[in-house]
């Protein structure tokens, strides 16, 4: 049994094919926005729809494009009114939308039906990871500076909690490849018993046939390479589809891209800092080792 259509997948999936149907009709963003098939259809909306930031709502612009660009097979407009239809329903993460940075609802819209996600934190546990009493924790710590409420706390919490369910979702659950920086692993969040919790919890997903944790250690001696000073994930989706490279920034905004020079760029960095991490068999002992300390 395949997996519920996601909509922002299908946004990014009707978006490549009319870019690919546009240039098989040697036609430009500009020459189809200035033909008026589709009112209203400028070019910035038109870019939009084809890289899936905005969905096309209206079956009957979708068959007014298809007519423009030569598609006559009944069989292959039917497929992609099928997909528009899916692409202009609601994501799951809908109602939390307004509680977040911007760009990260295309960020957890394509996390949502990814297959496969590389990430890496230097600063905190990774998001995916989290405890809810470790993410509870982060968001108290930072609510003075960002005088955020506490409904926005539960929610933000929630929406976590919910994200870290393609772990361990029955259906093609998804696959984590995560490194973590050993200060990240130090950096006393909450009390010790809530960093307690948290690395059994790692140790525990870690377990999963799904997931992969490795820890970039601090020690000169093992570790003396390139470091991101940020984090970033990588997110692979249908091959037919591009992946796409999340990077947050200070001003609280999330960037995401598929240009392929920037996910080669970010891919190189993630096998630069594997390469150097101990490796996933040794993170239950290092976790083991950080609880003792802890609570000594």
């Amino acid at each position: 049994m395949g997996q519920k259509p996601r909509p922002t997948v299908r946004r990014i999936e009707l978006g490549y094919e009319l870019r690919q149907l546009r240039e098989r009709a040697r036609m430009t963003l500009e020459e189809v926005a200035g033909t008026g098939v589709v009112k209203g259809l400028y070019f910035a909306k038109l870019q939009r729809i084809e890289t899936g930031l905005q969905d096309l709502r209206l079956a009957g612009d979708l068959r007014a494009l298809l007519d423009l660009y030569g598609v006559t097979d009944e069989v292959d407009i039917g497929q992609l009114l099928t997909i528009q239809r899916e692409a202009s329903s609601q994501d799951w993460w809908t109602p939390y939308r307004s509680t977040m940075p911007s760009g990260m609802p295309r960020f957890i819209g394509i996390e949502s039906a990814a297959r496969e996600a590389l990430a890496f934190h230097p600063s905190l546990v990774l998001g995916l990871l989290q405890t809810e009493a470790y993410a509870h924790a982060l968001y108290r710590l930072a609510q003075p500076i960002e005088e955020t409420t506490t409904e926005f706390i539960n929610k933000n919490v929630r929406l976590r909690l919910r994200r870290k369910d393609a772990l361990t979702r029955t259906e093609e659950p998804l696959t984590l490849r995560a490194v973590l920086w050993e200060p990240a692993l130090r950096n006393l969040v909450g009390d010790a018993d809530v960093m307690r919790e948290q690395y059994e919890e790692i140790a525990r997903l870690a377990a999963l046939p799904n997931v992969t944790v490795q820890v970039l250690p601090l020690l000169p001696a093992r570790f003396r390479g390139y470091l991101p000073s940020h984090d970033f994930s990588i997110l692979h989706l249908d091959e037919q589809l591009p992946t796409s490279v999340q990077v947050d920034n200070p001003w609280s905004s999330t960037s995401v891209s598929d240009k392929p020079k920037e996910v080669g760029r970010f891919a190189r960095k993630f096998s630069t800092l594997t390469a150097a991490a101990l490796a996933p068999e040794e993170t239950p002992e290092f976790l083991q080792r950080l609880t003792r300390e802890i609570t000594t």
